[in-house]
């Protein structure tokens, strides 16, 4: 029962995320990049205070001279840098392309991107990686390169955008187990607002009008998509398997499509849903561990 409500948390954080390809979709038609991230991302890291001294007061207070604090904050910024680029990246390629479906598709190639990337860490990468990475390029192909053979721009932004969601990943990766994993969604949220609210201040006109039209958009994308979905993120991976947990999660470009089409009436070629199954197909198939049996001795 317990893997049970943790599957239906990660299955319901992987919805919320999905469908925070339409507000990004619907908010980009009102305000720009930067402003509806720097607002988005402000919300997200506020939101999180509560979760903060319910989860992670009791356990700061003990080891507050640990260093595990400074840490927290330290790689949060970094993680929140790379964040305000994927972000920003992602935000102007669903504005160019003018598709909440097709972006969550092409995002969701960070995934297979991570253990790739990984090699150059002095990761080992398995053969089911190499095996998801060449359906998804087989997948990216067929939703990309048009009948010229040419790939359009907003297609080029959402693909360098997967690589920064993959460098994200990696950062995490690598501090951890030495941070507090909510205050460190807050730094890093934190940082990457005050990044976007400067650059919209110097790039893009904002209005309190502007706001209010992309404040239902705004509001989903910062409070349910970080807080909201953030928390369910944390609970849910306390007793699920990891690998389930990763698979679960995945589907947030599934609930992209879906959104896409339900909400917004998004309709795409038969030969870009087979793209977008075998994007899927990869993400799947990169994330299955195989486990050795052990040998049976005499």
């Amino acid at each position: 029962m317990k893997k049970l409500k943790s599957n239906l948390l990660l299955l319901m954080t992987a919805m919320i995320w999905g469908f925070a390809f339409v507000a990004q979709r619907i908010g980009a038609d009102s305000v720009g990049a930067f402003t509806f991230n720097g607002t988005r991302f402000l919300l997200g890291a506020f939101s999180l205070i509560p979760v903060i001294l319910i989860f992670e007061k009791k356990e700061a207070e003990k080891t507050i001279h640990s260093g595990k604090i400074t840490v927290t904050i330290k790689s949060g910024a970094l993680a929140g840098l790379i964040l305000f680029i994927a972000s920003a990246l992602q935000q102007w390629g669903v504005e160019i392309t003018g598709s909440a479906g097709k972006s969550s598709f092409l995002t969701g190639i960070y995934t297979v991107l991570v253990p790739i990337l990984g090699i150059f860490l002095g990761k080992k990468t398995t053969l089911n990686v190499w095996l998801g990475a060449f359906f998804a390029v087989v997948g990216m192909f067929l939703i990309c390169i048009n009948e010229k053979w040419q790939i359009s721009y907003g297609d080029c932004v959402l693909l360098i955008g997967a690589i920064f969601w993959a460098l994200h990943i990696l950062v995490i990766d690598k501090f951890v187990d030495g941070i507090y994993p909510i205050r460190f969604a807050f730094t890093q949220f934190f940082v990457c607002g005050i990044l976007g609210l400067l650059c919209a201040l110097s790039f893009e006109d904002i209005s309190l009008s502007v706001l209010q039209a992309a404040s239902i958009p705004i509001l989903y994308s910062g409070v349910l998509s970080a807080g909201v979905a953030y928390t369910c993120q944390i609970i849910g991976q306390k007793s699920a398997d990891p690998t389930y947990a990763s698979i679960i999660l995945s589907t947030e470009s599934m609930f992209g499509a879906i959104g896409g089409a339900v909400v917004l009436g998004e309709t795409m070629t038969l030969r870009a849903y087979i793209g977008c199954l075998l994007i899927f197909a990869g993400i799947i198939v990169s994330q299955i561990v195989f486990k050795k049996k052990p040998l049976k001795t005499a």
